[in-house]
């Protein structure tokens, strides 16, 4: 049986507060190292998450440090934090776009990044194509990252992303910084079925596990360019 996933967009980081999107690889605010708090609290007090078995965070600075402030009882009781390049955020702009592995694990030394993708952080060139901020790839991405983990053995798999992501990539949910919700794989009756979740009800009519986050739902893949925007140099 597929695993239950708890997903979690990280807490404020310094971009999000006065939208400043050209900060490499941001740290969390002041807000939210505060946000970390309830967020941390209503997982300990959440009977999946007691039970995580794998905890997978996007390679960032804000999804690590969201992580290592919520979840940091169950590393304590010996489940790995793992770095997964396929749920970093989607855009190439510098507040999206990540620290090479060497200097992350300098920083780092907890998160496991043994199977981090030696690519990364690159989305632009030909190498990292398959990381470029277009609809396909953002979208072949999300079903990359949701295969691995469908046959995966633990029952609850926490994962720490983005909120663009997770709602345009994997859920169609809206995600306020540090909330989360609970989903399930949906059934597939043959292999060639795209992988689909489905959100539990808690969350869903809450809002979110912490109720921050609104609850209107969108198309997968909406509002993504079907080409990688140019950046300017």
């Amino acid at each position: 049986m597929p695993p239950t996933l708890i997903l979690v967009r990280h807490a404020q980081a310094l971009h999000n507060v006065n939208k400043d999107y050209d900060i490499p690889d941001p740290d969390l605010s002041v807000l939210g190292l505060q946000q970390l708090e309830a967020l941390r609290k209503s997982l300990m007090e959440n009977s999946l998450a007691q039970n995580a078995g794998l905890i997978i965070t996007s390679p960032m600075r804000r999804t690590i440090q969201t992580a290592l402030g919520s979840v940091d009882w169950l590393m304590d009781k010996g489940i790995k934090l793992e770095a997964d390049a396929n749920w970093q955020e989607n855009s190439a702009k510098p507040c999206d776009t990540g620290t090479p592995a060497p200097l992350l694990g300098a920083e780092f030394p907890s998160v496991d990044l043994s199977s981090l993708d030696p690519i990364y952080p690159d989305k632009t060139t030909p190498a990292g194509a398959r990381y470029s901020y277009t609809k396909k790839a953002i979208l072949n991405r999300s079903q990359t990252a949701l295969k691995r983990l469908y046959d995966r053995p633990e029952k609850v798999i926490i994962v720490v992303s983005h909120s663009g992501f997770l709602r345009l990539g994997v859920s169609g949910c809206c995600f306020f910084n540090a909330d989360y919700r609970i989903f399930d794989f949906s059934e597939r009756n043959s292999p060639e079925d795209a992988y689909k979740l489905a959100q539990r009800q808690e969350t869903e009519e809450k809002g979110g596990g912490l109720g921050w986050s609104l609850k209107k739902e969108v198309m997968l893949g909406s509002d993504l360019p079907d080409e990688m925007p140019e950046i300017d140099a």
